[in-house]
C-alpha cells in the first residue's frame, strides 16, 4: 500500500511520503489508506439504500440481532429490522403524506426505534433533524426555526416541548399507532420509486461551528455515503461484532457509530441512558466486542470497583473501546490499559462538520502510540496551517488542522456567512483546532484555536452564556470560559462584574442560566471580578482569565 501511494501530487513534481502521506509540492497530507468504493456521484442513491444494499451483497445470519436493548433484552432481528423500515417508510408516506425534500424533527432519547424511523425517512428523501431531548424551550425554537421542518416525532416525555405550529403535527414514538406503521405495510407502493440525490441534504445536526450560536449543519446522503464506505473497506473481512452504543443518538458520534454497525451487519446493542453496573453487565450478557463511550465514561470506568477488579464482572469479550467527542487524557488511557490490558483504546478526530471523524485509530499497531488520534481516513486529505500567515507546514509542526474530501458538510443551513468563514472555495473546512501530523501520519491533538468548551464532549459556546449572563439587570459584564474537570473534561466558568451595590451571589446566577439552557450548557463555577480583560478591539482576553482562573477558586 506503501508503495502505491510513493506517487506525484498536485500539478508537478513532489511525492506523497509512503509513512506520513506528506506531499511535499502541495504541503498537503494524503491518505495512506485503500480507497473505499464509492459509487459514482451522479447515481441516485440515498443513505438507507446504501446501507440495504450493503447488507443484501453480504447479508448476516438470519438469525443476527440487529438491534438490541440493553435493559429488556428485546432484540429485531436483521430480517425484521429491514421490513420494518421499508413498512415504516410507505407508512410515513400513505399516512402522513411524507415526501422528498420535507423535514422531520426529532426529539428522543435513544430507543430501538430510532435508527428504523431516521433510515425509513431518509428513504423518503425527507432530511432527519435529530435535537438533544434535554434542549430547553428557547434552543428548541430556535432550531426548528433553522430547519423548518413539516413533522415533529418524540416521545411522550418530549412532545410538549414541540410548538403546535407543525403541519403535519407530532408523531409519539413510543405510541401503537407508530408500532403498528412499523409492522404493517400499506397498500401504496409509491415510496419505492422515490429517486433521491446523493447531493441531497439528508440530515441537519446542531453545532456551534467553531465560535457563536447554533448552527444547522447539512449532510448529504453523499457525506454520510462516504463515512460508511471508509469503515466497509476496513471491516469486509472482520468476524462479526456486538457493539454497544452509549452515545446520543442526535449527536454526529452516536449516529455515525450506530449506522456503520448497521451497515456492516453487526449487532447494536443500546443504552437508553448511561449506567456503568448496567453497562458492565451488558458487556457481560450479551458478550460485547466494541463500545463507543465520550472520554466522561472512560474516566467513570478507571475508578470503578477495587483496583482492577471491574466489580466481578466478565469483560472478556471486550476487544475494541471506541473514545470520542472530546480528547482522553494520557492517563486516563494508561488506567484504562492497566485495567483491561488486552483491549485496544481507539481514539478519533471528528467534527459534526466532517460527518463525525476523519482521523482514527484502527487495530492494535495504531491504537498503540500513545495520544495520538490515529490517521487520515480514505480518501481525505489534510493540512496544518499556521493560523497567522496561512502557510501550510511540514509534519511535527503544530497549526490549524484543515482537512478536505467527501465527508465534508454541505454548510451551515440558512447561514452563508458562517459557511464561508469555515469552508474555502477549494472545499478546505477549517477546524479552528491546533494540531500536529508526526512522520508515521499520527494526528496530535494541542489545544483549540476556537472558543468551544467540550463538556463530556458536547459543545458548550461562551457567546451564548454571556449574552445570557449580559441579559441579567445585576450583572455589568461576564465572561465564560472552560475550566479543567477531570470527569467532563471541561465545565463552564462565568467571571462576572455586578452593578454597584448588587448583592447577586453564584447560587443565583448559576440558576438564571439553568432556567434558560440544556443541562449540559449549565455554568458550573463563578467568580466575580472589576473587570474582564479586553483587547483594543473589545475583544474578550480569554487566555488571561484560564491563567486567572485557578487562582480566583
Amino acid at each position: 500500500m506503501a508503495t502505491e501511494q510513493k506517487s506525484s501530487c498536485g500539478d508537478g513534481g513532489g511525492s506523497i511520503d509512503p509513512k506520513s502521506g506528506f506531499c511535499s509540492k502541495t504541503k498537503t497530507f494524503h491518505s495512506l489508506r485503500p480507497k473505499s468504493q464509492l459509487p459514482l456521484q451522479t447515481t441516485p442513491l440515498s443513505l438507507t439504500h446504501y446501507i440495504l444494499s450493503s447488507l443484501h451483497q453480504s447479508p448476516p445470519p438470519p438469525s443476527t440481532p440487529a438491534l438490541v436493548h440493553a435493559t429488556t433484552g428485546h432484540q429485531i432481528l436483521y430480517p425484521e429490522f429491514i421490513l420494518r423500515v421499508q413498512n415504516l417508510a410507505a407508512s410515513l408516506q400513505s399516512q402522513l403524506g411524507l415526501s422528498h425534500g420535507q423535514c422531520a424533527f426529532v426529539l428522543s432519547p435513544n430507543s430501538l426505534n430510532l435508527p428504523i424511523l431516521h433510515l425509513s425517512l431518509l428513504y423518503l428523501g425527507v432530511i432527519v433533524s435529530p435535537s438533544n431531548p434535554a434542549s430547553s424551550n428557547p434552543e428548541i425554537s430556535r432550531q426548528i426555526s433553522l430547519c423548518n421542518p413539516a413533522v415533529a416525532f418524540a416521545t411522550s416525555d418530549t412532545a410538549h416541548k414541540i410548538p403546535n405550529s407543525l403541519r403535519l403535527g407530532t408523531v409519539l414514538l413510543d405510541s401503537s399507532e407508530f408500532e403498528s406503521m412499523m409492522l404493517k405495510c400499506p397498500s401504496s407502493t409509491k415510496w419505492s420509486q422515490i429517486s433521491v440525490s446523493q447531493s441531497d441534504t439528508a440530515t441537519i445536526l446542531y453545532s456551534s461551528g467553531t465560535t457563536g450560536r447554533v448552527k444547522g449543519v447539512e449532510l448529504t446522503h453523499r457525506n454520510w455515503i462516504s463515512n460508511l464506505a471508509s469503515s466497509a473497506a476496513r471491516n469486509a473481512s472482520a468476524p462479526h461484532a456486538v457493539c454497544l452504543c452509549t452515545a446520543p443518538f442526535f449527536h454526529v458520534y452516536g449516529i455515525a457509530y450506530c449506522l456503520r454497525a448497521l451497515a456492516t451487519g453487526d449487532t447494536l446493542v443500546w443504552m437508553a441512558r448511561f449506567d456503568m453496573k448496567a453497562m458492565l453487565g451488558s458487556i457481560e450478557r450479551f458478550g460485547i466486542t466494541h463500545v463507543a463511550w465520550a472520554p466522561p465514561v472512560a474516566v467513570a470506568l478507571t475508578k470503578y470497583g477495587d483496583g482492577n477488579e471491574m466489580g466481578g464482572y466478565d469483560l472478556s469479550s471486550l476487544q475494541v473501546i471506541a473514545c470520542g467527542g472530546a480528547p482522553l487524557a494520557k492517563s486516563v488511557i494508561e488506567k484504562l490499559r492497566e485495567r483491561l490490558p488486552n483491549v485496544q483504546v481507539s481514539q478519533a478526530y471528528g467534527m459534526t462538520e466532517t460527518t463525525a471523524r476523519v482521523f482514527a485509530a484502527v487495530g492494535p499497531e495504531e491504537t498503540g502510540v500513545e495520544g495520538a488520534n490515529g490517521k487520515l481516513m480514505s480518501d481525505l486529505e489534510a493540512k496544518i496551517v499556521d493560523p497567522e500567515s496561512g502557510t501550510a507546514l511540514p509534519p511535527l509542526m503544530h497549526g490549524e488542522l484543515w482537512v478536505r474530501g467527501p465527508n465534508i458538510m454541505k454548510g451551515y443551513v440558512g447561514d452563508e456567512a458562517a459557511t464561508a468563514a469555515i469552508l474555502d472555495s477549494e472545499g478546505w473546512l477549517k477546524t479552528g483546532d491546533i494540531c500536529y501530523i508526526d512522520n508515521q501520519g499520527f494526528l496530535f491533538f494541542v489545544d483549540r484555536l476556537k472558543e468551544l468548551i467540550k463538556y463530556k464532549g458536547y459543545q458548550v459556546a461562551p457567546a451564548e452564556l454571556e449574552d445570557l449572563l449580559h441579559s441579567h439587570p445585576d450583572i455589568v459584564d461576564a465572561a465564560v470560559i472552560p475550566y479543567p474537570d477531570e470527569e467532563a473534561g471541561q465545565v463552564p466558568m462565568a467571571f462576572v462584574v455586578r452593578c454597584l451595590g448588587s448583592a447577586i451571589d453564584e447560587s443565583q446566577i448559576k440558576d438564571f442560566i439553568a432556567k434558560q439552557v440544556a443541562p449540559y450548557k449549565k455554568i458550573r463555577r463563578v467568580t466575580f471580578t472589576m473587570a474582564i480583560p479586553k483587547n483594543a478591539q473589545g475583544k474578550v482576553l480569554r487566555k488571561e482569565l484560564i491563567k486567572l482562573a485557578p487562582s480566583k477558586l
